[in-house]
């Protein structure tokens, strides 16, 4: 099951379980749109794996699975794709 991260990794940013601007790869790594896109290329710099959206959990199914809480953040943010 999807650990649903709070933020980007990148910028701290705050991205609700239910954030439409939440992208991830693979092993979850997880970074808002903007970082996904402008900063990153599309790409992870964790794993060099591709960022796709992040999908959304039915509000129904977060009360029995919630989303985590853990934040999970790059001390120096990420460097710009090359």
């Amino acid at each position: 099951m999807l650990q649903l991260r709070p933020s980007c990794e990148c910028c701290d940013k705050d991205l609700s379980p239910d954030s439409t601007e939440a992208r991830i790869c693979s092993f979850e790594c997880t970074f808002c749109a903007s970082c996904a896109e402008n900063v990153l290329a599309g790409k992870c710099p964790n794993c060099g794996g591709e960022l796709v959206a992040r999908p959304r959990r039915p509000a129904a199914k977060l009360i029995k699975f919630p989303a985590s809480t853990e934040r999970v953040v790059k001390q120096h943010g990420c460097q710009e794709a090359v």
